[in-house]
C-alpha cells in the first residue's frame, strides 16, 4: 500500500521574512523624543537638572514658530491648548531658543498666568566649563 503524503505550505521561508520585515522597520524608524517638534538654540545654564514625575506639557518658542506638545501652533490655538488643562499643578515644560525677542515669551508667559499654570520650568543646555 501507498503512503499518502500531505501536500501542505511550509512557512518557515514566510516567517523567517516576517522577522526580517519586522527588524528591518524597527531598526529604520524614528522614535520621537519627548514631543518635540522645533529645533532651538538653547541657552546655557549651570542649574542643576529636576526630574519632573507627573505628565508635563511642553512648549516650544522659537523665532517664528510656536509648538505644544510637539505641534506646531499659533498663539491663538495654544490658549485653547492651555485653556483645556485641567490640572493646574500640571509641570509646564517650556523650551525658548535663545535669540526669541522678549515680547514673545512675555507673551507666552502672560498666557499661562492667564491659565494659572504656575509649575512652570525652563529648559537650558548645561553650561561648558
Amino acid at each position: 500500500m501507498k503512503r499518502r503524503e500531505s501536500l501542505g505550505l511550509d512557512l518557515t521561508p514566510v516567517i523567517d521574512v516576517v522577522f526580517i520585515l519586522l527588524i528591518f522597520f524597527i531598526v529604520t524608524s524614528v522614535f520621537k523624543k519627548e514631543e518635540l517638534a522645533l529645533i532651538l538654540d538653547l541657552p546655557t545654564s549651570n542649574a542643576k537638572e529636576m526630574e519632573i514625575q507627573k505628565e508635563q506639557v511642553f512648549i516650544e518658542l522659537s523665532q517664528d514658530k510656536l509648538a505644544i506638545k510637539g505641534i506646531e501652533v499659533s498663539f491663538e490655538s495654544l490658549e485653547d491648548n492651555l485653556k483645556a488643562i485641567k490640572d493646574r499643578e500640571k509641570p509646564v515644560i517650556v523650551r525658548i531658543d535663545k535669540k526669541v525677542e522678549y515680547q514673545r515669551v512675555v507673551k507666552v508667559l502672560d498666557l499661562l498666568q492667564k491659565y494659572n499654570l504656575s509649575n512652570l520650568a525652563l529648559v537650558t543646555n548645561e553650561e561648558k566649563k
